[in-house]
C-alpha cells in the first residue's frame, strides 16, 4: 500500500505541459527556492550511470526535509539501474523524493508493472493531436471558444493560414449534407483568404473572425 506521502512517484504519460504543473507542485511543497539549488536534481535516463544515481541517493537534503531527484525518460534506463531502482522503491529513502518520469512505455514492460506497486502513480493524458480536421469538428460542433482555442495552437505550432484555409476546405468542399451551409462555408473561406493575400486583414485576425463566423451559421 502506498503510504500518505509517498517518496516514489511515476509520471506516466505525454503531456508534458500536464507533468510540468504536477512537478512545480511538489518543488513548492518540499523545497524553497533559497535550497532548490542544492536539493534539486534533474537526471537523463539514458546518460544516467548506476553510481551516480547512487551517490544521489545517498545526498542528504541541505536545510531542508526533503531533495527531489527526478530522472527523465526512465523507460530508456539500463538494465542494471532499473534492477536496483526495483529494490530501492521496496525501501526508500525517507529524506529523497524520486520522481520516475516516464514517457511511453509498452503494456508489457516489467520494470514499470513492478514499480507501480511501490509508487504513487500519476497519469498524464497524452496531447491531443491538433491538426485542421480538430478544427473543423469544433466549428461543426458550435464549440466557439474551443475552436478558438485550437486555431491559436495550430499558429503557435507553425502552422501557415494558407494550409489551416487548405484543410477546412477539404474538409467540407464533397461534403453532401446540408449543401446550403457547405455553400456558405466555403464563400466564407473564400473571404477570408482574400483578405489576408489582399493584406485587408492581419492573418491570425482574419482566421478568428471566419471561425466566430463558422460557428454562428445556420
Amino acid at each position: 500500500m502506498v503510504k500518505k506521502e509517498s517518496s516514489v512517484y511515476l509520471f506516466l504519460g505525454q503531456d508534458n505541459f500536464s507533468k510540468s504543473i504536477k512537478f512545480k507542485r511538489l518543488k513548492e511543497e518540499f523545497l524553497t527556492k533559497d535550497t532548490e539549488y542544492f536539493n534539486l536534481d534533474i537526471l537523463y535516463a539514458k546518460e544516467l550511470k548506476l553510481l551516480t544515481l547512487q551517490e544521489r541517493l545517498l545526498n542528504l537534503p541541505v536545510k531542508a526535509k526533503k531533495r527531489i531527484i527526478l530522472i527523465k525518460d526512465s523507460q530508456n534506463l539500463p538494465d542494471d539501474i532499473k534492477e536496483f531502482l526495483l529494490q530501492y522503491v521496496k525501501k526508500p529513502q525517507g529524506k529523497i523524493i524520486l520522481i520516475l518520469d516516464i514517457g511511453k512505455s509498452l503494456p508489457q514492460d516489467g520494470f514499470v508493472r513492478q514499480a507501480i506497486r511501490y509508487a504513487e502513480v500519476c497519469r498524464f493524458k497524452e496531447p491531443l493531436r491538433l491538426d485542421t480536421f480538430t478544427l473543423s469538428r469544433s466549428i461543426e460542433s458550435r464549440k466557439t471558444s474551443y475552436a478558438l482555442r485550437v486555431l491559436s495552437q495550430l499558429l503557435r505550432n507553425g502552422e501557415k493560414p494558407e494550409r489551416i484555409l487548405g484543410g477546412l476546405r477539404y474538409s467540407w468542399e464533397n461534403s453532401i449534407a446540408r449543401p446550403l451551409e457547405t455553400r456558405k462555408k466555403l464563400k466564407a473561406l473564400l473571404n477570408c483568404d482574400i483578405d489576408i493575400k489582399t493584406g485587408r486583414l492581419r492573418p491570425d485576425f482574419a482566421l478568428e473572425r471566419l471561425v466566430v463566423s463558422l460557428c454562428s451559421l445556420t
